[in-house]
């Protein structure tokens, strides 16, 4: 540093733009070398870069390189323009989820059952007031308006069943139950055969096969598809009105129903749980039906059937855009190489601008992944955990007030993320250029 500050000044010429300032804490220079100019260094090489001083170069370390280069973060670039090379997602991570437990701060793992109820009297009385301030004004210049509001409401419930069903509610599974049943009753949604279903997702996130929501499916599989179910599975709308379809038949591979006893989503002592639940949404479409025949068929349509449809396409938009759309292909994994941590990290937050809360922060989704009984009311303050992730933890676009941008994360995902390979335990999707539009995706 002295011998820099010399050369500065007495107006001496300083060295040249491919050797970078001295820094402290560097160092000897007898273990250093000088670097060459327009030489990309390895992740193992920032050290010497960052240095930039005369010694031996030693590459001990070799890393493999990744299936995409991802974007620079910022600060990332040193003065003699040398960058990082890119991260590997699908290395396994440094750490353990023990350390990710431990950077969470104690009080998140309080369930408060009185909280988490002001929430359901809150988002009740919301939908009973649109409904009531629709059906009064009646006015065709209000109706697009409450379909959007009360679809997004009907989301909003479907999230507190959500918590319900992982038992972050409350402690009391009772409670959970009743709670669960009559939001996701209400919303038609079979509580217990989507809670079952859903526990193995969050048991199996990340794995090729045995994961449960939105897993992709393998090349083989995808080619036995006929034309026209790949079309509808990617072509926008079709993809955001599958939630109906998946309870009754699941997804591609795959059988079995959310509403029978005997399928293969369920073992045999959850038969009881899930005649329960069929017999409640049975008992909600005989109460939609009786008002159907109270009020009239097009009142109910503009009441309840057009939110609840924009419901499900809230549903499927969520839920997909957790597990995809990084423009950096993230990784799935099969055998050896799958475990709960690294299937979990592949997961992805989402900014909802103004409607996080309405939504219940749905979209602090990594840390809800891993950590399932965490309360929803807690999942912002768990961002203290993000140091621990490090790279493996992708910060979200910033929202405007709606979240108009994520259509196009949509769209984008949907024209090239079509299906993996039937070989290897860690893949990355890949794109069919026969599809309509996914050689421009692509």
């Amino acid at each position: 540093m002295a011998s820099w500050v010399l050369f500065r000044g007495c107006g001496l010429r300083i060295l040249p733009a491919a050797l970078p300032r001295p820094r402290s804490g560097i160092p000897p220079a007898a273990s250093l070398k000088p670097l060459r100019r327009r030489r990309l260094l390895s992740s193992t090489s920032c050290l010497c870069c960052s240095v930039g001083l005369a010694g031996r170069r030693d590459w001990a370390l070799r890393v493999s390189a990744p299936l995409q280069v991802a974007p620079l973060e910022e600060g990332s670039t040193m003065g003699s323009g040398v960058k990082e090379e890119a991260f590997d997602p699908g290395t396994p991570p440094p750490f353990g989820l023990a350390q990710i437990r431990a950077a969470v701060p104690r009080h998140c793992w309080v369930k408060d059952p009185w909280r988490s109820m002001s929430y359901v009297v809150r988002d009740v009385v919301v939908v009973f007031g649109l409904a009531v301030a629709a059906a009064y004004l009646n006015n065709w210049i209000m109706w697009p308006l409450y379909w959007i509001a009360q679809g997004t409401m009907f989301w909003a419930l479907f999230v507190l069943g959500h918590d319900c069903g992982h038992g972050s509610f409350s402690n009391n599974p009772k409670l959970n139950s009743v709670v669960g049943h009559l939001l996701h009753s209400s919303i038609l949604v079979p509580y217990h055969g989507w809670r079952i279903s859903h526990r193995t997702h969050h048991q199996n996130h990340g794995h090729v096969e045995n994961d449960e929501s939105w897993h992709p499916l393998s090349e083989k599989l995808y080619g036995s598809l006929n034309a026209v179910t790949r079309k509808l599975r990617f072509t926008l709308p079709f993809p955001m009105f599958a939630y109906p379809f998946y309870l009754c038949s699941r997804s591609p591979g795959k059988s079995g129903s959310h509403f029978h006893p005997s399928s293969d989503l369920f073992v045999p002592n959850e038969k009881k749980d899930v005649i329960t639940s069929t017999v409640c949404w049975a008992t909600m479409v005989v109460i939609l039906a009786g008002l159907t025949c109270l009020m009239g068929p097009i009142q109910m349509l503009k009441l309840y059937g057009i939110p609840y449809w924009i419901f499900v396409m809230w549903l499927d938009l969520v839920t997909y855009l957790h597990h995809h759309g990084l423009e950096e292909k993230l990784p799935w994994y099969r055998g050896k190489e799958w475990s709960y941590l690294r299937g979990g990290l592949t997961t992805l937050d989402r900014d909802y601008g103004w409607l996080n809360n309405i939504h219940h922060d749905i979209g602090t989704h990594v840390i809800h992944h891993l950590f399932p009984q965490i309360p929803h009311y807690h999942l912002v303050e768990t961002e203290a955990a993000k140091p621990i992730l490090g790279k493996y933890y992708r910060e979200p676009v910033k929202s405007g007030p709606l979240p108009f941008h994520l259509f196009g994360v949509l769209m984008t995902s949907l024209g090239c993320d079509h299906f993996v390979s039937d070989i290897g335990d860690v893949v990355y999707y890949q794109t069919d250029p026969r599809l309509n539009g996914a050689s421009e995706a692509k």
